[in-house]
């Protein structure tokens, strides 16, 4: 893909390929534009990376995309045409959209399989899901997903005794196992060892082609580990595109981000 800078997607037509498309997105808080005319292409099975100063839009732009925020302006697409301004974040989850936050949210007092299990069932209620018997299918998806977050081996134990990176590896499992179209990832890496950022890099890297991701993060020798296409948000809009190489090379971008 040409590394091109680009400020909007309206020379871009929604395709096959596309899965999250968003266009002249604004949103306002008390006269502050936190989005301003963003637009933003995602296409099936791609790994992107989102990266900008505080203040940039990125937190914004994924609580639109979950349904969290209402754009005052513009269009949000996914998996074709289904609009997202009209969804509740319930209904957006259940479309295949999986979100995990910078702290992670799993269930400390519960073994890391047990976590999976709820995941894996998390439309019945706790008791039931704690109690019921897995199906072959089941315990596959279980097993694959444990071989995948690195943490088989650690599968009985409490999730509390984990280590900051090895709760966020489980609670990627845990969209994962839903089965989730898309991970929108929130700063993955914060808080994290060298050698658990290195882990977590192998982890989103083996997804590519299968998952579509988008990483958010401000970490850049791990955004340049993804390799993937990057985009640059500043002032709630795109800024730039393109490869980490090109946007690190980009005068706009070392103005207002990297020079900083």
């Amino acid at each position: 893909m040409n590394d091109v800078a680009m400020t909007d997607t309206s020379s871009r037509q929604i395709t096959a390929d596309t899965l999250l498309y968003l266009d002249g997105v604004t949103v306002s808080f008390d006269g502050f534009k936190a989005l301003n005319e963003l637009s933003l292409i995602v296409t099936r099975g791609e790994l992107r990376t989102i990266i900008g100063p505080n203040g940039a839009g990125k937190t914004t732009m994924m609580d639109v995309i979950t349904g969290k925020t209402r754009p005052d302006t513009g269009t949000v697409l996914f998996d074709g045409n289904i609009d997202l301004t009209k969804l509740d974040e319930t209904a957006i989850a259940n479309l295949g959209i999986g979100r995990k936050f910078q702290k992670p949210t799993v269930f400390e007092n519960l073994t890391v399989l047990q976590n999976l299990e709820l995941a894996l069932k998390g439309e019945r209620g706790t008791w039931r899901t704690l109690t019921a018997k897995l199906s072959g299918e089941g315990r596959d998806r279980l097993d694959a997903t444990l071989k995948t977050i690195g943490l088989a081996e650690r599968q009985k134990e409490i999730a509390g005794a984990l280590s900051h990176g090895q709760k966020q590896w489980l609670e990627i499992g845990m969209l994962l196992i839903q089965d989730q179209k898309i991970l929108l990832l929130d700063e993955p890496v914060a808080g994290m060892t060298d050698h658990e950022t290195q882990a977590t890099a192998e982890l989103i890297l083996s997804l590519a082609g299968s998952r579509t991701v988008v990483v958010v993060e401000h970490d850049m020798e791990f955004v340049r580990s993804l390799g993937a296409r990057v985009t640059v948000l500043h002032e709630g809009s795109v800024l730039a595109e393109g490869s980490i190489d090109h946007v690190q090379n980009d005068s706009r971008v070392i103005e207002v981000y990297l020079g900083r």
